[in-house]
């Protein structure tokens, strides 16, 4: 690693503090159950109560803005257990702030306000871990920081920006995984007998118990029991770890590498990792599971099929059942429906609340918008250097940016299988630590290397500094619209870019 001590922790920690108070500040603005959270607050208030999801009156959104109650003080629920197609995990985290704060906005809020923030730590961290360098580690951090969409994301409600957390936490575990394997492997090198370097079996050595692996798949299950979409990562992290495994026995000369991978490290990975993560996955449905009444939850009684599964868990299967065929069967229009193929460029940004009435911005006529729109500049930029990982990645046979290619294509690639389905451009924050991840390193490089010329070193600093000064330009033009401040509709108009963006 480039630093030890607290001189790796600096940048890291500056980032972070400028992301806590972009997403802390007035986080209760505006005041307003905004777009997909009126889903997800009542949810959430309703496991608080119950365990499990409740139907809610009609005015329950009324009720719950002017009452500004504590959660076991509101009674907007009806008799009736709701249908719900997300797994709790995210809606107990949103339940974990109207628990402590009380169901207001800042309360539902906050706790996703704080697992964004911690994001951009794990992202500097992570990256740093990635490339051994303290500067490029803080760099992405501070893109993160700055970036719109996860902005945005960090300040709403919604189940997306935990599911982000938990993924983050897989790969840096997973890193951390990988670390410590090529400490035992050196430690193996030096131990082994040269004239059997693979114990007379040519796959070479076993790695023993790997706690870093394990921990990857509770986080990686948390992801799953936020939003089905983790499954994605478990795969293609899974398929990375032990593509890792690969790489480090060709490294310590075995000869049948990829075969001592599938032995040795195929299995373990696949008990750690997907066995691990359905046990959590499992558990973080355990208010429904413990409870009588929630939807579906009697199903399976008197019902054959499956005798030898507890009627809990038959009842449990045919709840995913229907919520599969509701993910896959939803194709009704909506205004800020995107394709995927759009999100790189910010195509159809999501407007999450939008009001122009009663405000006072010091103009004839005001405007106050939470859009959830990436910074531009890092978002285009990205672009770039994507197609500068994809050559890092295959030219240069870099492993770092083959890493950060594969999570980019978790997030991505099944939106394009999905493409007809109904689906928004928020969806792309998953993107945006490893986007940003890339387009650090691609400003390493644009700033020249250690070997570079004093010339090239100049120039390539002033390129590189100027990108990241356009990119904090950008993020004090665009945060009104991101944070839903009043401002003169005039200025609100400046923004819009696109008539896309409207």
């Amino acid at each position: 690693m480039p630093s030890r001590g607290w001189r790796g922790w600096v940048g890291p920690l500056a980032v972070t503090a400028i992301a806590a108070v972009l997403r802390l500040v007035d986080l209760g603005r505006p005041h307003a159950v905004v777009f997909d959270e009126t889903y997800y607050v009542k949810d959430a208030l309703a496991l608080l109560r119950f365990g499990y999801e409740q139907g809610t009156i009609d005015a329950a959104d009324d009720v719950i803005l002017s009452q500004h109650a504590a959660w076991d003080r509101l009674n907007v629920f009806t008799d009736t257990a709701s249908f719900v197609v997300h797994p709790p995990l995210g809606k107990w985290v949103i339940a974990s702030g109207e628990w402590l704060v009380g169901v207001t906005p800042f309360g539902w809020r906050i706790g996703v306000a704080i697992l964004g923030t911690l994001t951009v730590l794990m992202t500097a961290r992570i990256m740093r871990r990635l490339t051994r360098s303290d500067v490029i580690g803080t760099v992405a951090g501070l893109l993160v920081a700055l970036d719109g969409l996860h902005l945005v994301m960090s300040r709403t409600a919604l189940l997306d920006m935990p599911l982000l957390f938990f993924i983050l936490a897989g790969f840096g575990l997973l890193l951390l995984d990988r670390d410590a394997v090529l400490g035992r492997a050196d430690a193996w090198r030096t131990l082994s007998d040269r004239t059997l370097p693979d114990h007379g079996h040519g796959f070479g050595p076993g790695f023993g118990v790997r706690p870093w692996r394990i921990a990857a798949g509770v986080a990686l299950g948390l992801a799953c029991g936020v939003k089905w979409s983790g499954l994605w990562y478990l795969m293609a992290l899974g398929l990375l770890s032990v593509g890792w495994d690969v790489q480090v026995r060709r490294a310590l000369g075995v000869r049948r590498p990829v075969r001592g991978a599938l032995v040795r490290d195929a299995g373990p990975a696949l008990l750690s990792l997907v066995g691990v993560a359905s046990v959590v996955y499992l558990t973080t449905w355990t208010g429904w599971l413990v409870t009588d009444s929630g939807y579906h939850r009697t199903w399976a009684a008197g019902r054959s099929g499956l005798p030898w599964l507890p009627d809990v868990l038959r009842s449990l299967l045919d709840y995913h059942r229907a919520a599969w065929n509701f993910h896959v069967g939803l194709h009704s229009e909506h205004a800020y429906k995107s394709s995927a193929w759009s999100w790189p460029i910010m195509g159809r940004p999501t407007s999450f609340y939008y009001e122009s009435d009663g405000l006072a911005c010091g103009a004839p006529k005001c405007s106050a918008e939470v859009l959830a729109l990436g910074n531009p500049i890092i978002w285009w930029a990205g672009l770039l250097a994507l197609g500068h990982a994809v050559w890092r990645a295959l030219a240069g046979r870099d492993w770092r940016s083959a890493a950060l290619l594969v999570c980019w294509l978790a997030g991505m690639i099944p939106w394009l299988i999905f493409h007809d389905r109904t689906i928004f451009t928020f969806y792309a924050v998953i993107l945006v630590p490893f986007m940003s991840g890339m387009l650090a390193m691609s400003l390493a490089a644009l700033a020249g290397g250690p070997q570079a010329s004093q010339r090239r070193r100049r120039v390539g600093l002033v390129a590189a500094g100027s990108v990241l000064l356009l990119v904090v330009v950008t993020a004090w033009f665009f945060y009104p619209v991101w944070t839903g401040v009043p401002i003169p509709y005039d200025h609100w108009s400046l923004r819009m870019w696109s008539p896309t963006w409207v």
